[in-house]
């Protein structure tokens, strides 16, 4: 098993993603990258935390290659813009890849240099050593399947998930 740390905007997105891809075991949405130790939703909206929202991916390589995961993390986001995704604007925002290793790092530049090609703009997200990382709150976990009905999935994370089923349909569950 291998685990990825990833802020690509609202962490609910990318949770509706990965929580669709087989050989995804696991999928936290949390908080990393900031100075406050255990920080609320509220707080790290507020912008004053430092803090990123990311997703905690855990995945079985033997069943989805890490570039499958990658490669979804660069189709499910706008990887250009600096803290912001949309409507959701600040630091808490940015497009960011948090490591653990030196050879995961490498996996992450590696992976940003290939996405480049399909990007006119050059890519910002942030490459950076994976500090505490902080779970959010409950009822952060899983949130699409929770309330797929709710405006900000049908309008924000819908595309999001067409445009994953359009490059990686075969990873993906139903």
């Amino acid at each position: 098993m291998k685990t990825f740390v990833l802020g690509g905007g609202c962490f609910w997105c990318l949770d509706a993603v990965y929580n669709m891809t087989r050989g995804v075991t696991d999928v936290v949405s949390g908080y990393t990258g900031g100075a406050v130790k255990n920080p609320s939703y509220e707080a790290v909206c507020a912008g004053t935390t430092g803090h990123a929202e990311v997703v905690a991916v855990t995945f079985d390589e033997t069943v989805v290659p890490e570039d499958v995961i990658l490669g979804m993390f660069f189709a499910s986001h706008d990887p250009t813009t600096l803290n912001r995704q949309g409507y959701d604007v600040g630091t808490q925002y940015r497009s960011s890849m948090f490591y653990i290793d030196d050879e995961q790092k490498q996996t992450f530049v590696s992976a940003i240099e290939r996405a480049q090609a399909d990007w006119r703009d050059p890519i910002v997200t942030e490459v950076v050593r994976l500090p505490e990382f902080y779970p959010a709150e409950e009822y952060h976990q899983n949130f699409y399947a929770k309330y797929p009905h709710v405006g900000y999935c049908q309008v924000i994370i819908n595309p999001k998930l067409a445009k994953a089923r359009k490059y990686y349909a075969e990873w993906l569950i139903a």
